[in-house]
């Protein structure tokens, strides 16, 4: 069943994952299946500008299934010539604070794919605003291959213990595969977790 004309459609994903490829290799193969099915949906990447890790492969899949990809990256970091060559439009940012305040600005919703402390670092920050009533936009945490099974373990012991009034699950959305994120997010934009 098609959603109704008026429905809610996500045009703009954010993509929070590593400027690693990580070991195992399903973490690229979800990589790719997230930016095809993006492609494949008409929704737009944004994301950190990468060429490099997870982050590149989201968006050369974009790129490869005609899709667009919009990369957010700081000046220093494209100084380096790590910025995607082949980006529909590259946005420069002076610093990191800038750069997830626009990628906010420009996203329906965000993904998180495995990655590392930066990663870490961008979805706690979006989780954070979203607790503290800034936004509703559905946050998808893709936990492929359990990699993020502690974590979020962890979020519902900072519930248990006190530490949160929330449960994670008012916060985020697991999903264990990739092909899964974007029907999600749209459905969770048709029907919003709490109000801002």
């Amino acid at each position: 069943m098609s959603p109704s004309p008026s429905a809610p459609k996500l045009t703009s994903l954010c993509v929070f994952c590593g400027s690693q490829p990580g070991l195992d290799p399903v973490y690229a193969t979800a990589a790719k299946t997230l930016g095809l099915s993006m492609a494949a949906h008409g929704t737009e990447l944004v994301f950190g500008g990468g060429r490099v890790g997870l982050m590149g492969t989201v968006a050369d899949a974009v790129l490869a299934g005609g899709g667009k990809i919009v990369g957010v990256i700081p000046g220093f970091l494209r100084d380096k010539e790590l910025a995607h060559p082949a980006a529909t439009e590259m946005l420069v940012v002076p610093d990191m604070h800038s750069r997830k305040k626009l990628m906010f600005e420009r996203s329906d919703a965000f993904c998180i794919l495995p990655g590392g402390a930066g990663t870490l670092d961008e979805m706690f920050e979006i989780i954070t605003w979203r607790q503290l009533h800034l936004h509703n936009k559905p946050i998808i945490l893709v936990n492929v291959a359990d990699y993020w099974g502690d974590l979020v373990r962890l979020l519902g012991k900072m519930r248990s213990a006190g530490f949160a009034y929330r449960s994670p699950d008012s916060l985020i959305t697991v999903v264990d595969l990739a092909e899964a994120v974007v029907a999600t997010a749209e459905a969770e934009l048709r029907t919003p977790k709490m109000a801002v």
